[in-house]
């Protein structure tokens, strides 16, 4: 009898299943995809350096140190010469010569030490150019023409590169996001309206959608991008090339949403919401758009590589955001001088943020389209 009681009782985890929430059976199943958490994280902390870019950067990402040109990464210590630990200190770098090749060499001063402050007043720096500010997640309590810190090392105008690696995540991250939502929009738009009216509607955007995928996206964009003014200031040439990015990127989206669409349009709550006087407005964005929710959220996760890449490719080539802009592609354009790649090869971790950031956008996107099907194995 108590076997038979104990067959009968179901555990306490397949009571939360049955009386949970779509978002929350998605929240468990992507609990369980490790590589798409630590990816979450990853993408977060990008996120919040992009947003607070002017904390954790030390100096003005236009603040120039012509004695480091193209100094390599600070060497970050905690031991001395002696043997003595400490707190995290640099050494005073020397510059000389090599009499040979005429290279600059950056030598350590083991004479004289520098100690690393952590929320430190220095350079005056103005939060998203609104609120002015001094403050700085670390550096050096001395003026910058004494010494100064360069995680990254320094460019070949001696800027420091991590500071304005933090400053680049803010372009090309957001315009990621800002280049998904637009397409988000169109895609949804146009998909919506081909799979819930079908015939000469659906048959004129499908072949628009072929129209466009049949064409190469780097030379479109290349066209599309040489387009763009020269002379446009900055934000204008930012919002030209989102625009661009996503007038390009919107078929996939309007393709998922559109099979989408001929899919629920025959279900019983679509039919129901007709007879009950619902306008065709507010059923494809009341009924049937939040019924596949899930799936254009993991559609959007793994869009949002692409515009990553597609920004830095154009920015890399000259054709997308320009300096004074600070974006990972611009950044990048520095690899292109061979002087600065053979001597400084530091040049190239631009490069390493983008991959680090794509593949993190994908993992988590992988995450979230098996969460999207909570009930599939």
């Amino acid at each position: 009898m108590a076997t038979d009681i104990k067959n009968v009782v179901q555990p306490k985890d397949d009571e939360r299943i049955f009386v949970a929430t779509q978002w929350q059976l998605m929240w468990w199943k992507f609990r369980k995809h490790k590589m798409a958490m630590a990816s979450g994280v990853v993408i977060i902390l990008f996120y919040l350096v992009a947003i607070f870019a002017e904390l954790v950067g030390p100096y003005d990402p236009e603040q120039f140190f012509p004695q480091y040109k193209l100094a390599p990464p600070t060497k970050i210590h905690i031991r001395d010469a002696q043997g003595n630990f400490h707190r995290p200190f640099v050494y005073r770098i020397v510059r000389t010569k090599d009499p040979e090749t005429l290279r600059d060499l950056y030598n350590e001063d083991t004479e004289t030490t520098y100690p690393i402050r952590f929320l430190v007043r220095v350079t005056p720096t103005k939060w998203w150019g609104l609120i002015e500010t001094d403050w700085h997640l670390f550096g050096l309590d001395v003026p910058h023409k004494e010494q100064g810190v360069f995680l990254l090392g320094a460019d070949r105008l001696g800027r420091d590169l991590f500071t304005r690696l933090c400053y680049g995540a803010r372009l090309s991250l957001s315009i990621g996001l800002v280049g998904v939502l637009m397409s988000l929009f169109i895609g949804v738009l146009l998909g919506g309206v081909s799979g819930y009216y079908g015939g000469a509607v659906d048959t004129i955007i499908q072949r628009v959608i072929e129209f466009l995928r049949t064409i190469p996206s780097i030379p479109l964009w290349m066209a599309l991008s040489a387009a763009v003014p020269a002379d446009w200031p900055v934000v204008r040439v930012y919002f030209g090339i989102t625009v661009i990015l996503s007038l390009i990127g919107w078929t996939g989206m309007a393709r998922v949403v559109r099979g989408r669409f001929l899919a629920l349009r025959e279900e019983d709550f679509v039919m129901a919401a007709q007879l009950a006087g619902s306008s065709e407005l507010r059923i494809i964005l009341r009924h049937m758009v939040p019924s596949f929710l899930s799936h254009i959220i993991a559609s959007l996760t793994l869009s949002i590589p692409d515009m990553i890449l597609g920004e830095t490719g154009l920015s890399f080539i000259g054709l997308g955001l320009r300096p004074p802009a600070i974006s990972w592609g611009v950044l990048l354009q520095e690899s292109q001088n061979l002087r600065s790649l053979v001597l400084a090869w530091w040049v190239l971790l631009p490069g390493i943020a983008v991959i680090v950031s794509v593949l993190a956008f994908n993992y988590f996107g992988d995450g979230v389209r098996d969460a999207a099907d909570p009930y599939g194995r």
